[in-house]
């Protein structure tokens, strides 16, 4: 149809109007959020924004009550053969069952306590959490038969798990990614020192008292947790903060603003659940790089618990350890884990910060690899050491050096994680589902297996394994992640915000350059 001279043009269509509309109010919303957040970002009710007395009080508190759930994993280890002659056992699957069922429920555990503590705030679900182990411990030390003292390992290895899949969120929550490094080391030991610690006293404790108080014992130091956190431990989780301030301003739009997942939920609760409780399940099975490591973290894990379950047995057959001595024989790996610790978590800070500046002051996750790909290394050298010097029979301190070795190399994975997704404390979940299946898997078939292959076949098949698995994918992982992490929903934003620091760097030198 042709316009007549002089007529004035259509109007664009109604669609078109509503489409500018909606880009130009999205533009504004974004504007708007980008404005909040910068001034989110220098409130000082903003946890990255708590003097560093406050943020280190809850490092210490949360890695206090990380230490106390792998403490109740294993602190019954040397104790396996008086829990088989005190309820009958002599199936010795049945005898690791006791064991490793507490890692059965850490694993299903984290797929609850993570998004309640995205909905509602980490620090009351690692409050109740903590009490609710010490009930159950009691349970176990009072269990009148060996059905009883399972259901009761398990519950409280469903308790349990809650500082796992929490605490490395709260420690994200109050460091940056560039003074993360050390606070996470810390956080780190707990669940690695635990384990180790347990084993020792509750040899000891076996061997004087009995296997009972050994739970017993578990209950008091979870107690003696809660009396120390409860009054310390504050709130880090950013949008819970947001929303109550929000709640008591009077301002129930800001609540979806704040919380994001609430908006996603539209309100219902139910809705609202089911997207957290999905969330690390979707992580572990749409992202690989969540996959691979946790794959990693899971076999190491597996590895770990294979030995508490088969050294009790082993150096008392061998060497004629009692229970008591028999649990120093875990010194080895708590030597090995301090070292990672101490070492491993300065030198991953320093590598980091050097990489970070020679991107321009800008950090990325993938900086975080070198010093987990080192640690790798470490691994099957320490596998090989202890299994043939334990087929072998040599000085006992032999084997005690060579899982010292594989501690030593079982540096965190978990700041990869942290760094890289939105929802941490999901990601962490995801990584302990799949590292507690192992952990309890492994123990498990380990006897079986080192009958049929021997302690150095065994250990051998084992460190091939994790060469396999720690080698070639860090390293693809170091190039490639950054991409990875660009294509995948769950990681993008990890891309945008380096993005979004490379331009306010940009930003800042042309103004000092203007200026000058």
């Amino acid at each position: 149809m042709l316009i007549s001279q002089g007529s004035k043009p259509h109007p664009p269509a109604t669609e078109d109007r509503k489409a500018i509309a909606a880009e130009d109010r999205k533009a504004k919303a974004e504007a708007e959020a980008e404005e909040e957040e910068m001034d989110w970002d220098a409130d000082p009710e903003n946890p990255r924004n708590w003097p560093w007395g406050k943020k280190w009080r809850v490092v210490s508190v949360v890695s206090l009550y990380t230490f106390c759930s792998p403490l109740a994993s294993s602190m019954m280890a040397p104790g396996l053969p008086d829990v088989g002659i005190k309820y009958g056992i002599s199936s010795p699957t049945l005898i690791a069952l006791t064991l490793s069922i507490f890692l059965f429920s850490f694993a299903i555990g984290p797929l609850l306590f993570a998004p309640l503590s995205e909905m509602y705030g980490r620090t009351w679900v690692l409050h109740i959490a903590n009490l609710f182990t010490m009930a159950f411990s009691l349970g176990c030390a009072f269990s009148p038969d060996v059905g009883s003292l399972i259901a009761f390992r398990f519950l409280s290895g469903l308790s349990g798990s809650s500082p796992i899949a929490i605490g490395g969120g709260s420690v994200s929550d109050v460091f940056s990614e560039r003074d993360r490094a050390s606070a996470m080391a810390i956080f780190t030991l707990g669940p690695l020192v635990g384990p180790v610690v347990g084993p020792i006293a509750g040899g000891f404790i076996t061997d004087a008292i009995g296997v009972k108080w050994v739970f017993i014992v578990i209950a008091c130091i979870c107690g003696f947790a809660s009396a120390i956190g409860l009054p310390i431990l504050r709130e880090t989780y950013a949008p819970v903060i947001r929303l109550r301030r929000a709640a008591r301003a009077g301002d129930p739009e800001a609540t979806r603003k704040y919380h994001p997942v609430l908006d996603q939920a539209n309100g219902s609760i139910l809705k609202l659940l089911w997207i957290n409780l999905k969330r690390p399940v979707v992580m572990l099975f749409t992202s690989f790089i969540c996959f691979i490591l946790s794959l990693y973290m899971a076999f190491l894990y597996g590895i770990f618990y294979l030995m508490f379950s088969t050294f009790a047995d082993f150096f008392a057959k061998t060497y004629n350890f009692n229970a008591g001595v028999g649990g120093l024989a875990y010194l080895g790996l708590g030597v090995g884990f301090f070292l990672a610790t101490l070492v491993g978590g300065r030198f991953a800070g320093e590598v980091y910060t050097r990489l970070a500046l020679r991107n321009g002051g800008i950090g990325k996750p993938e900086m975080r690899i070198p010093a987990l790909f080192l640690g790798s290394l470490f691994i099957p050298v320490g596998l090989l050491w202890y299994g043939w010097s334990a087929q072998a029979k040599i000085h006992w301190i032999m084997p005690i050096i060579g899982s010292g070795i594989f501690g030593f190399g079982t540096l965190p994975i978990q700041l990869y994680l942290v760094d890289t997704f939105k929802y941490a404390a999901s990601a962490l979940a995801a990584a302990s589902l799949f590292r507690s299946l192992l952990g309890f898997a492994f123990p498990l078939f380990g006897a079986q297996m080192f009958a049929a292959m021997g302690e150095g076949g065994g250990n051998s098949l084992l460190a091939g394994l994790s060469i396999v698995l720690g080698i070639p994918f860090p390293i693809f992982i170091y190039y490639k992640g950054e991409m990875l992490r660009a294509r995948n929903p769950l990681t993008a934003d990890s891309v945008k915000r380096t993005i979004v620091l490379q331009q306010r760097a940009m930003a800042s030198m042309q103004n000092e350059k203007t200026s000058a």
